[in-house]
């Protein structure tokens, strides 16, 4: 078979059954054997290969497969990088797969000829050039095993021409079959390590654990709760983290740090004597630039990263292995201990939620116009299913649903890229995770600097009709840095304006139904209307711009 025929044939056997990408003329040998060949794998043709990349994360994201995305050489490998990188950063494993000019023409200046393995080094766990056809199946293999072991994260591979049209030996069609889902092969903590943890654990009188999205990488949902009720242990989370336990739940803080948390989530960190990191950098965001947790904590960090522990903390107790296992090993040590601690959690917990309530009530009820984004917040979860999906670009959506919107169930329903922060992801992650999980209502949120990022996928959506809601916070402005230069720059506000749009007139042109509110008393039958109609839908909101809100941002209310 060719090179191009063994390609389709390596990725249906390693369980894809959806892709997503854009032609090119080096891609046109892949195609065609995508065209003639009898596979399960659908292909979706996105506007452009960023896109294809984002969708790729959002359907790992919620299926726990791995994402595969393609593009074609040169402009095409350059475009689908932010797609790759924010995976990658984010432990989502998705494969990109850029087609190459032919290896006998390197050198000679042919078009779109670049370094691909050099450019895609820095922004991937593994990456390499497929020169030689026979080495193809290895390679997919390899590009599979690094996505989806240790800490998951984002591979790339370089598709030549010459090699889509070389020989490959049908018998080396073959996958493990372990690498189909992550994380896979995941790894044991220590037992030293975890009885030292819970010696720590079974002293302490007001730890609290922070959760990254590791636990929800992990599926480490009944291992959490378990730890939780069996000390009494509050349980925050990162805005990556949201999901690892339902914030319903009587020990969930909700969200910590500079984007969603407040001074009553920040209270609990401070006030703690342990602190539990699980799966979790300890970065920027959830620390507040590293004040909180203040130093002098005692530090107990699980990561399946061994480098990510240590990095920002002096740690009393370094737990290198999968969320999950680690966990489960950690309760069952406290269990055989018998002799656990009284952390108070739930009433610690209780009292976050209750100053955060208290503040978030009238502005959620507000009649104000432009439309408060609380309003918005408060509206959608009445009107949604517990099941949905909520994916969120940066700017007004990220801090208002991190904070504000409460998740009722553990596990992936909500979804930003918190990595990176790049505009115009939450459309196509949406539809990536529309694809992945078709039997939910999945809505994308924006704000109007997003949409002018991403609004060529509205023909995409459309063209597969799918039933994603988009909500645009329409403020005519780069929201977030208008925000910073009003509260770190005396006001100078430079550069970050720009005339409005109308977004539903857009859309509807693309032919998806939209519609366009100004007054909060239609926004509840609006957006009901949206959510139920059975195709993609728009609802442009003329909202209140960040600089001039409340909005859950620490750097900004100081």
């Amino acid at each position: 078979m060719t090179g191009a025929e063994a390609m389709v044939r390596m990725l249906e056997a390693h369980g894809v059954t959806h892709m997503f990408g854009l032609c090119g003329d080096t891609t046109l040998p892949f195609y065609d054997a995508l065209a003639r060949l009898d596979h399960r794998i659908t292909h979706f043709l996105t506007r452009d290969e960023r896109h294809a990349g984002y969708m790729a994360d959002g359907y790992a994201r919620v299926t726990g497969k791995p994402g595969v995305c393609e593009g074609p050489s040169g402009g095409g490998a350059t475009y689908i990088l932010p797609g790759v990188v924010e995976a990658n950063e984010s432990s989502v494993p998705i494969l990109a797969i850029t087609s190459d000019v032919a290896t006998t023409s390197r050198g000679r200046y042919p078009l779109t000829e670049l370094d691909q393995v050099a450019l895609f080094r820095p922004l991937t766990k593994w990456n390499a050039s497929l020169d030689d056809a026979s080495r193809l199946p290895a390679m997919v293999r390899a590009a599979f095993r690094a996505m989806t072991t240790g800490r998951p994260g984002a591979t790339h591979l370089a598709l030549p021409f010459d090699t889509q049209k070389g020989l490959v030996e049908p018998t080396e069609i073959w996958a493990d079959e372990r690498h189909r889902s992550f994380p896979a092969e995941p790894a044991a903590p220590d037992p030293q390590a975890i009885g030292e943890a819970a010696g720590i654990l079974s002293a302490a009188s007001r730890a609290v654990a922070i959760c990254g999205g590791g636990p929800v990488i992990a599926g480490a949902f009944d291992e959490l709760s378990r730890l939780a009720k069996l000390i009494d242990l509050p349980v925050a989370t990162t805005v990556s983290g949201q999901g690892a336990i339902a914030e319903t739940d009587a020990h969930a803080v909700g969200v910590v740090g500079s984007n969603g948390g407040n001074p009553a989530t920040r209270a609990v960190i401070d006030e703690a004597d342990v602190v539990l990191f699980i799966g979790c950098r300890a970065g920027s965001v959830t620390t507040e630039r590293w004040r909180s947790p203040p130093t002098g904590k005692t530090v107990i960090h699980i990561d399946s990263d061994p480098m990510t522990i240590g990095a920002n903390y002096p740690t009393a107790v370094a737990i290198c292995a999968d969320a999950r296992l680690a966990l489960a090993a950690l309760a069952d040590e406290l269990e055989a201990m018998g002799k656990l601690g009284a952390q108070a959690g739930r009433a610690r917990a209780a009292r976050a939620w209750e100053a955060k309530l208290a503040a978030f009530g009238p502005l959620a009820a507000s009649d104000q116009t432009p439309i408060r984004p609380e309003r918005v917040i408060s509206t959608l979860a009445r009107l949604l299913d517990e099941d949905a999906v909520i994916v969120a670009d940066p700017g007004t959506p990220c801090p208002y649903f991190s904070a504000h919107y409460r998740w009722r169930k553990p596990g992936r329903n909500f979804i930003t890229n918190r990595a990176h922060g790049a505009l115009g992801y939450a459309l196509a992650a949406a539809m990536g995770a529309h694809v992945g999980r078709p039997s939910v209502k999945t809505v994308a949120v924006m704000g109007d600097g997003s949409f002018g990022f991403c609004c060529g996928e509205f023909e995409t959506i459309q063209r597969y009709r799918m039933p994603i809601t988009a909500i645009v916070f329409s403020n005519a402005t780069f929201g977030w840095i208008k925000a910073g230069q009003n509260s770190g720059f005396d006001k100078r506000f430079y550069n970050v304006d720009f005339n409005r749009t109308d977004h539903a007139a857009v859309a509807s042109a693309f032919g998806v139904k939209s519609w366009r509110v100004e007054d909060p008393e239609q926004l509840e039958s609006v957006l009901k209307q949206a959510l139920e109609h059975d195709g993609p839908t728009l609802v442009d909101i003329i909202s209140q711009p960040l600089h001039e809100a409340a909005a859950p941002v620490s750097e900004w209310v100081a």
